[in-house]
């Protein structure tokens, strides 16, 4: 291993350690873990947004994150692994029994970029499957599926259908005020 995976490896263990510590605080104490940014490596203090994603097996438990962020990466990590666990409003709260079996899953997302497309045939041309994490937003309509997601939609015609649904937009059809971003995520857990 090159020191530069070492220390990868290294951040990456700091970081789901944050996030099931912030979970077990919310089992605890019914808040979030406090982090003081500086009390980590320079890497985990740079503004990311991220997403936590946490499974017991292989059934999602919750999933919440930001797109885009000012706050720290770690202080991201926190916070919405807390709220992965008790905010996310398709589950109930994990409960103390459910804790010891989480797995957590943090997606670091890249800046999301402009995506240019003049119609849905045009957008599964480009999107990139298995690396493209998207934003389809038209109006007050947005939603987003994480790279992770090609995963189990592999079809770029059915993942752009499921997001159109997931946003609460028609699955047919293609409105010329839609926006389209995307971005990537490096994944660890």
């Amino acid at each position: 291993m090159t020191q530069n995976a070492e220390i990868e490896a290294i951040y990456h263990s700091r970081i789901l350690k944050v996030a099931a510590d912030s979970v077990a605080n919310g089992v605890e104490r019914g808040m979030p873990l406090e982090v003081e940014p500086a009390d980590y490596p320079p890497p985990l203090q740079l503004p990311r947004a991220v997403f936590v994603t946490l499974m017991i097996g292989d059934r999602l438990r919750g999933c919440i994150g930001t797109l885009e962020s000012l706050r720290p990466l770690i202080s991201n990590t926190a916070e919405y692994a807390y709220a992965a666990a008790f905010r996310d409003s398709r589950f109930d709260p994990v409960t103390r029994q459910e804790y010891p079996r989480l797995q957590y899953h943090v997606s670091i997302l890249s800046p999301p970029v402009p995506l240019p497309c003049d119609s849905e045939e045009e957008l599964i041309a480009k999107v990139r499957p298995g690396i493209d994490g998207l934003i389809l937003e038209d109006g007050p309509c947005r939603a987003t599926f994480l790279p992770s997601v090609w995963e189990d939609l592999r079809d770029p015609a059915e993942f752009i259908r499921r997001l159109k649904i997931k946003a609460g937009m028609p699955e047919r059809g293609w409105s010329d005020t839609m926006t389209v971003r995307i971005y990537t995520a490096q994944s660890i857990g």
